[in-house]
């Protein structure tokens, strides 16, 4: 159950310019959350920006209580906390999210992220491994400058493939067609992913075509992370056109049956 809590942000890291690490003391939150579930922020006491920031779960540290996140500055609330100091609390509202990821039941797993979209899957990647599962993890990113927690992946992975759409750094093209690739030669029980919505697309379509299980992350943009504004509605895929049915992706999700949405 989600509860508030403000936590002291003990480590800061900065993987690129734009990209910032925080490390915060969340020993409940820790205790309760799975992978998949994202927490909120507020970025600040003042009236401006008021809403709060929804932001995946990167890792979490049971041994130690620590919850670790991940985020892009990409606007004035994240700009804010991306100058939060060493020291200091950060606001949370946590773990939030129903749908997580379900990976118990399979052996062989694979895993595909593209851009900002890997964060939430590496405490997947993680747990799956120490449970003894076949993890194959599959990166995209635009080029090497985007690259990102590529060691951190390698340490949980059983298979590792890292792409970039220009071939600037590793391999060249897009993750998915690599995953599509071994699909082809070796055995897949699950699909999982969290990325930019055309990858999304792309692994939902693969998944039905050879009837795969997959679970998709969505990223919708939230302004409560409650259920009550209705922002990060998306349809379900069998509702009727005429009437057409939605869920909540902070309050269902954010972690989907490929099936059950439609993207």
């Amino acid at each position: 159950m989600a509860e508030q809590i403000f936590a002291e942000l003990v480590k800061k890291e900065q993987l690129k310019p734009d990209i910032y690490k925080f490390s915060v003391k969340a020993p409940n939150i820790v205790k309760t959350a799975k992978p998949g579930n994202f927490i909120e922020i507020r970025v600040t006491e003042q009236t401006e920006p008021f809403l709060r920031r929804p932001i995946s779960i990167y890792n979490l540290d049971k041994e130690n209580g620590i919850l670790e996140f991940i985020f892009q500055v990409k606007g004035k609330g994240t700009e804010i906390l991306a100058k939060r100091e060493v020291g200091k609390q950060v606001d949370i509202v946590g773990p939030i999210g129903y749908g997580t990821f379900k990976y118990e039941d399979y052996k062989n797993i694979a895993i595909i992220g593209g851009g900002i979209g890997v964060f939430p899957l590496y405490e997947l990647a993680k747990c799956a491994k120490q449970e003894n599962k076949n993890v194959s993890t599959y990166l995209g990113f635009r080029n090497k400058d985007f690259v990102v927690l590529e060691e951190e992946f390698k340490d949980v992975s059983d298979v590792f493939v890292l792409t970039t759409d220009d071939g600037s750094y590793a391999r060249k093209g897009f993750a998915i067609n690599y995953l599509e690739e071994d699909i082809e030669s070796s055995k897949v029980d699950a699909i999982y992913a969290c990325g930019p919505l055309p990858m999304l697309k792309a692994v939902q379509k693969l998944a039905l075509e050879k009837d795969i299980p997959c679970q998709i992350s969505l990223e919708e943009k939230m302004a409560c992370g409650l259920g009550v504004c209705l922002g990060c509605a998306v349809k379900t895929a069998k509702s009727p056109e005429d009437k057409p049915e939605y869920v909540h992706v902070c309050k269902a999700g954010p972690v989907f049956n490929a099936k059950d949405v439609e993207i």
